[in-house]
């Protein structure tokens, strides 16, 4: 498989912190259920077997809406979307509430149960961000405050005055061990959620490094396939004379020789054509110090040379020179640019060098049948090409992504006049040389 047919078949990075905000709202339902489980039993446990009177329907009723609650969650949570933190806020809010409402209706902050608050506070502070933990801080305080001076009192029968507070300390005991218990399995999950979103990005760095190196690998190939173009086609052209010539073709051993020549210099344009280009890391090995206006003079005429067209008008509008790093990769993605032009306008094409502030600008403009609507809306992408063959509409794709990874960009606009201007836009921070002063 080809790189760029490697790349196109890469699985996109997944959305690692949306997968744990959708995995940590799923582990507050199933402790919600633990809850509604735990606060059923103790409420039973309470009115019938210690005989202690307590306003059962209203309890079961937060009971009830808390079991409504966590069926809307989970039927939400069908569909995979991010969870956002002002959600996990609000979830457990609406649990503090509902806590709030059972301490209320059975004895306020005398129940030895209210120190239940502090579970809430610190789930907060391990799935929150910090303003919003400390917002559960002031909603769990708030709410002790309340239940200190507003709540249902409990009515004991006799026989329980005289153990209160032998029964207050169990139920202290019960209530911590509670909180221990479902703080230990619950943070055992969040964990086991950080250890899998560290793997998924370990994952996406992976793929990330093996893409970055298949695009410079086809960058390279790129550029490759360029520079073998002309003398392969300089070959043909000179085997094709060959085989005119009196003395070769009398000779039926030469002209089988020659012939064997064009056939192997046809196979090796197959394989050039075939090369899927590719673009990659945005400072290669083959950096040198030079300056904007030496570095686009060469290029400009290195790729007249190599390329034997001169229907070229080059203007130079940068101003005052600056000093900067060059390398092969960024030749090649200007190369890509220019030989797009010149495929699509081979009578002329019009390079203008300019500086918008900061920012170096390379305006390659032709005068051809410019873009189609569906080209322009899907520019920048791999394979956007009117054009048959294989690997068609790269260049671009490759002179996109150098530009994106200096900080940069390139655009497309077809012209009024006919033809189509493409701009490459990088931003001089990104390729100056470190310690220079501009050149003048």
């Amino acid at each position: 498989m080809s790189g760029a047919a490697i790349l196109r078949h890469l699985p996109g990075p997944a959305p690692a912190h949306a997968a744990v905000g959708h995995a940590n709202m799923l582990q507050l339902v199933h402790l919600r259920w633990l809850a509604v489980a735990g606060q059923l039993v103790t409420i039973l446990l309470t009115r019938f077997g210690f005989g202690i009177p307590l306003p059962l329907w209203p309890m079961l009723g937060v009971l009830a809406g808390l079991v409504v609650l966590n069926a809307v969650s989970l039927l939400l949570m069908r569909h995979p979307r991010a969870t956002t933190n002002g959600e996990l806020l609000v979830a457990l809010l609406l649990d503090v509430a509902a806590l709030s409402a059972q301490l209320y209706l059975s004895g306020g902050a005398t129940n030895p149960f209210v120190s239940l608050f502090l579970l809430q506070v610190v789930l907060g502070a391990v799935l929150l961000d910090r303003w919003a933990s400390w917002a559960l801080v002031g909603a769990t305080s708030l709410a002790f405050a309340l239940l200190t001076a507003i709540h249902r009192p409990l009515v004991l029968p006799p026989t329980i005055d005289r153990t209160l507070f032998a029964l207050h300390v169990q139920g202290m005991w019960v209530c911590f061990a509670l909180v221990a218990v479902l703080l230990v399995m619950f943070l055992n999950r969040i964990d086991g959620n950080l250890r899998a979103q560290d793997r998924r990005m370990a994952e996406i760095r992976r793929q990330a490094a093996e893409e970055d190196h298949i695009v410079r690998i086809g960058m390279l190939a790129s550029g490759a396939a360029h520079e073998l173009g002309t003398p392969l086609s300089s070959i043909a052209v000179i085997l094709g004379d060959w085989r005119r010539i009196e003395a070769i073709a009398r000779d039926p051993d030469l002209v089988r020789d020659v012939a064997e020549m064009q056939a192997e210099v046809l196979r090796c344009k197959a394989i050039v054509t075939g090369i899927l280009l590719s673009s990659g890391d945005a400072r290669g090995e083959e950096s040198a110090a030079t300056t904007v206006r030496a570095l686009f003079d060469r290029m400009i005429a290195d790729w007249r040379d190599t390329r034997d067209f001169t229907a070229v008008e080059y203007v130079d509008r940068f101003g005052g020179d600056v000093s900067i790093v060059s390398d092969v990769v960024l030749q090649q993605a200007v190369f890509n640019l220019l030989d797009n032009a010149a495929e699509a306008s081979p009578d002329m094409i019009r390079i203008r060098l300019d500086r918008a502030g900061d920012t170096l600008v390379l305006a390659v403009r032709d005068e051809g049948g410019g873009f189609a609507p569906e080209q322009l809306e899907a520019f920048g992408k791999p394979y956007n090409s009117s054009k048959p063959g294989l690997g068609r509409g790269l260049g671009l794709f490759l002179a996109g992504n150098v530009a994106r990874k200096l900080g940069g960009g390139l655009d497309a606009r077809n012209l009024p006049r006919g033809g189509a201007e493409v701009t490459l836009h990088l931003p001089l921070a990104a390729i100056r040389l470190e310690g220079a002063d501009d050149a003048g």
